[in-house]
C-alpha cells in the first residue's frame, strides 16, 4: 500500500518509519527543507511519560486568573479579534476541569506515553540512534508546601497506571541533582519520576529521517500542502506546490495547522496552537548544570541537559499564530534557570518559539478520521509530542496495517469529540 505522509514533524517522522517497516510505500511531504524544523526543533527536550498531564485539571480556572496578575505567568493569553477557534477551545477545556475528566484524561495521556516510551526503547535498540539521550529520570521541583500537598492526587493516577515514582526530600533532590544546591532554600521536595527521559527532538528527527529514507521512504521537501481532493467517503489526492500527490491512504500529521486543512472537507479538529518558548545555551559549568531534566513546577519551565547545552523550554501563550519572539517570555525562562542553576552562558542563548498542537483534554488524536476510510490522524499532541511520537506512530502504523495496536487505541480517535463537534 502506498501512504503519504502530511508532515515531517518527530510525529510524521516516525509513522513513517513503522509505515516503512511493515513494508509500505511511504512519501512524506513538508514545506520545510528538512525534517523536525518547526515544532520538533527546539521544544524542552524531555521525554516524559510520569509527567503526561493534561491541562484541564480542577482548580485551573483560578489559578489561571492568578497567573494572569502576574509578570512570569505561565499562561499568557492575547486574544485575536473574532477568535472563534480560540474560544471553543478554552470552552473545551473549562468542561473538562473536573476531578471525573481529569482521571480519565491523565490515565489515557500516561497509557499512549508509557507505551510511545518503550517503543522509543525499542527503537534505539534496534538502531543504535543516538539524540543526546539520557535516561536518568525527571525531577518535578516543588518550591512551596502547598505544591508538595497537590502532588498527593497525582502520585494516586500514577500508581493506579502503574507508573514508578517517589516524592523526594531536599537531600534527595541535591542527590540527584547536585547542581541545584545553591537553590537548597529555594526547594520544598520533588517528585521523581526514574522511568522519564531526555533528548533533543530535532536530532532524532532528523537523523530518524535519514535511516526512514534508507527503507525507501521519499521526502518531499519544500513542497506547500495546499488542500486534499476528496469524494463522499476517500481521498484521492493532495493538491500541492509540486502538483497533485496520489495515494492509497494519507495521514494528517501537520500539528497545528491539520485543523484548517480538514475543515473543508467538514472535519472539524478541536487543535488549537499554543505557543511555547525555549533558550539553548552552551554548558559553562558541569557543577552548577543538570544532570538530566528538572521541571520548575513554580514557572511551569522546564530544564534539560542535552549533551554539552542547556535547553530552558516553557510558558504557554494562546495568540493564534503569531509566532514574535517576546522579551517577557525570555525573562521567565531566564529567571527560572538563573534561580535554580546558573552553569550556563545566557548571553549565548538562542531563543525560540512553536505552536504545540493542543486538544483541550490534553490526549492526542490518533486514529482513523472516520468519515474517509482512507483518512487517518496523527496530530493534536499539545507539548508531549516528543513524549508520545514514538508510540502514536506504531499505533497509527498497525492501524494502518490492519493490526490490532499493542494497547487499547478506542479513546484516542477523533470519535471522542463526536457530541461537541458531531
Amino acid at each position: 500500500m502506498k501512504v503519504i505522509v502530511l508532515g515531517a514533524g518527530v510525529i510524521g517522522v516516525t509513522t513513517a518509519w513503522y509505515l516503512a517497516k511493515l513494508g509500505h510505500e511511504v512519501e512524506v511531504v513538508d514545506r520545510q527543507p528538512a525534517a523536525g524544523l518547526e515544532t520538533s526543533f527546539a521544544n524542552a527536550g524531555q521525554v516524559s511519560p510520569g509527567y503526561s498531564t493534561p491541562w484541564a485539571a480542577p482548580g485551573l480556572p483560578f489559578k489561571a486568573l492568578k497567573w494572569m496578575l502576574g509578570r512570569h505567568s505561565p499562561l499568557v493569553i492575547r486574544p485575536k479579534a473574532l477568535d472563534m477557534a480560540m474560544l471553543r477551545w478554552i470552552g473545551g477545556l473549562l468542561m473538562n476541569c473536573n476531578e471525573h475528566d481529569y482521571d480519565i484524561n491523565k490515565s489515557r495521556m500516561l497509557r499512549i506515553a508509557e507505551y510511545s516510551r518503550d517503543c522509543l526503547t525499542a527503537l534505539r535498540d534496534e538502531t543504535g540512534i543516538t539524540y543526546d539521550d539520557r535516561q536518568k529520570g525527571l525531577i518535578q521541583l516543588f518550591r512551596t508546601d502547598a505544591q508538595v500537598e497537590h502532588a498527593g492526587e497525582d502520585m494516586r493516577l500514577l500508581s493506579d497506571s502503574g507508573v514508578p515514582h517517589e516524592l523526594f526530600t531536599v537531600d534527595q533532590i541535591l542527590e540527584r541533582e547536585p547542581g541545584l544546591k545553591g537553590a537548597r532554600a529555594l526547594l520544598k521536595g520533588g517528585l521523581y519520576l526514574p522511568g522519564d527521559e531526555s533528548g533533543d527532538a530535532h536530532m532524532f528527527t532528523q537523523r530518524l529521517a535519514q535511516m526512514t529514507e534508507e527503507l525507501g521512504v521519499t521526502f518531499r521537501y519544500e513542497t506547500t500542502i495546499e488542500a486534499l481532493d476528496a469524494s463522499a467517503d476517500s481521498i484521492y489526492g493532495v493538491r500541492t506546490s509540486a502538483g497533485r500527490l496520489t495515494a492509497d491512504a494519507y495521514v494528517m500529521a501537520m500539528g497545528s495547522y491539520s485543523p484548517a486543512l480538514l475543515r473543508p472537507l467538514g472535519i472539524r479538529l478541536p487543535v488549537y496552537p499554543v505557543k511555547g518558548y525555549s533558550l539553548t545555551l552552551p554548558l559553562t559549568d558541569e557543577s552548577r548544570a543538570p544532570v538530566s531534566t528538572v521541571n520548575d513546577e513554580t514557572y511551569k519551565v522546564a530544564i534539560t541537559r542535552l549533551g554539552d547545552r542547556i535547553r530552558i523550554g516553557g510558558t504557554a501563550e494562546l495568540t493564534g499564530f503569531d509566532l514574535r519572539l517576546r522579551p517577557d517570555r525570555r525573562e521567565t525562562l531566564e529567571l527560572s534557570f538563573s534561580e535554580l542553576y546558573g552553569g550556563g552562558d545566557l548571553s549565548q542563548a538562542v531563543y525560540w518559539t512553536g505552536l504545540r498542537p493542543n486538544t483541550p483534554d490534553g490526549t492526542p488524536i490518533v486514529g482513523p478520521s472516520k468519515k474517509f476510510a482512507n483518512l487517518w490522524l496523527n496530530t493534536g499532541h499539545g507539548t508531549l509530542g516528543w513524549t508520545m511520537a514514538a508510540g502514536s506512530g506504531r499505533i497509527l502504523a498497525d492501524q494502518i496495517h490492519g493490526r490490532k495496536p499493542n494497547i487499547p487505541v478506542l479513546d484516542l480517535s477523533v470519535d471522542r469529540y463526536a457530541r461537541a463537534f458531531g
